[in-house]
């Protein structure tokens, strides 16, 4: 076998499709795009459009509340691999492993809201964790290699604040008598 005898399979590759180029080509005149109207045109925006009927999206009843103006941004990692990076020296396993810590050693990009521990892989290391959040199989697991979990208190900015545009009104004395 030569270099210049390699090549795909047959059928592998296909030729580029030349739309617009006259009748014989089977994609000419509309070039494959119908005729006329809003989709013949670029910048299309009819998605969810149902020709003016309610939308799906719309008719279904929205139910919950999810308050993404507190929500705490975690990484999530796995024991697993908090003991490869202990192996790799990239950790010190005796020193307390926080998001600093991970951060320093590689294993995010940076510490956003804290760090979730969660309980995938096996730890053999005896490990001091001072992390926001964790799972319970991960602090079963943690507490059996002989380690310890601190769950740390969430930011106080995060819990504060309120809503902007929103304040509270104090109630009236006579509202709690009342009631």
């Amino acid at each position: 076998m030569k270099l210049n005898q390699i090549a795909d399979k047959p059928g592998a590759r296909k030729n580029r499709m030349r739309i617009g180029r006259g009748i014989g080509s089977g994609m000419g005149k509309t070039g494959g795009r119908g005729g006329k109207g809003q989709t013949a045109r670029s910048g299309v925006r009819i998605k969810g459009f149902e020709g003016g009927q309610m939308p799906l999206h719309r008719r279904l009843p929205k139910r919950g509340f999810r308050n993404t103006a507190f929500a705490v941004k975690l990484n999530e990692i796995n024991l697993g691999k908090v003991q490869a990076a202990i192996d790799a020296g990239l950790l010190d396993a005796k020193a307390t492993v926080d998001a600093e810590a991970m951060v320093k050693a590689g294993m995010m990009r940076r510490a956003k809201g804290g760090v979730k521990l969660l309980g995938e892989g096996e730890l053999k290391a005896k490990v001091a964790f001072a992390v926001l959040r964790a799972s319970k199989s991960a602090i079963a697991a943690v507490e059996k290699a002989g380690g310890s979990v601190k769950i740390l208190a969430p930011a106080p900015e995060a819990e504060e604040s309120e809503p902007k545009g929103k304040k509270r009104k104090p109630k009236a004395e006579g509202a709690e008598a009342e009631a």
